[in-house]
């Protein structure tokens, strides 16, 4: 799939190094648990891509149509934890510290949900993050995407005592 900017494509084993780099970075993973190792990164990529043999969808590697370069990930996520709303398809987005703040999550993220309601056939998208995380929360609703506060929640793969525990849920509809 294309944006103006960007390719949103399947994972190459060349993305791995980039993605491995990006999750290792604590600024990039201040919102969750822990940065990844190399390891966890890869499984990481191995689950995504067994997510797009199994659905025929998933976190689309992100590419910068200019340059090339690998930024980061958006697009969907199946999610089954033990949670009221689930289980559910998350939009999801996490880019590397230098494609910030150039427009590109909102730019994937409103390709990937138009791709979830006309290609996949959703009825409606969710997406959640740590109450901490502002700018992810923009990005959702600049999507169109709407809070109900009595919706957060305790994420429970996140430990408790964890500042990052308390999750705020977004929804968007087909439209």
């Amino acid at each position: 799939m294309e944006t103006e900017r960007l390719i949103m494509r399947r994972w190459r084993e060349a993305d791995k190094e980039p993605f491995a780099a990006m999750n290792a970075d604590p600024e990039v993973m201040e919102h969750f648990p822990a940065p990844l190792t190399r390891a966890q990164s890869d499984a990481m990529v191995d689950r995504i891509e067994e997510q797009f043999d199994r659905l025929g969808y998933g976190l689309w590697a992100l590419e910068v149509r200019e340059s090339g370069a690998f930024i980061g990930f958006t697009g969907l996520a199946l999610q089954t934890f033990e949670a009221p709303f689930l289980p559910a398809v998350e939009i999801g987005w996490r880019l590397a510290r230098p494609a910030w703040g150039h427009g590109y999550a909102i730019e994937a993220a409103g390709r990937a949900a138009r791709y979830a309601f006309e290609e996949a056939g959703l009825d409606g998208i969710i997406s959640m993050t740590a109450a901490s995380n502002v700018r992810s929360q923009e990005v959702m609703r600049r999507l169109g995407m709407t809070r109900d506060p009595a919706e957060d929640f305790d994420h429970p793969r996140v430990p408790e005592g964890s500042p990052l525990r308390r999750h705020v849920l977004y929804r968007l509809k087909r439209p």
